[in-house]
């Protein structure tokens, strides 16, 4: 995949992924799968519109997800 793209989730974040983080995944993410670092004017709206629907199911996933085993729960053992 995208090599820039980061894990955004803890523990490899220590701290919750923040707006810019999601986004700027979403943004590497579309420009991966279409080709486009700048897409022309004729494309921006649905560039646009597939970086904030990214962004969105990120959020969403990163809201759900339940990391176990974590470093809150190595120091509790």
């Amino acid at each position: 995949m995208c090599r820039s793209i980061k894990t955004l989730r803890p523990p490899v974040l220590a701290e919750e992924a923040t707006e810019d983080e999601i986004r700027a995944a979403a943004l590497q993410y579309v420009r991966k799968v279409s080709g486009f670092r700048a897409p022309a004017a004729h494309n921006q709206e649905v560039f646009e519109r597939a970086v904030e629907a990214v962004t969105e199911a990120t959020a969403e996933l990163l809201a759900g997800l339940e990391v176990r085993g974590g470093a809150a729960a190595r120091r509790a053992s």
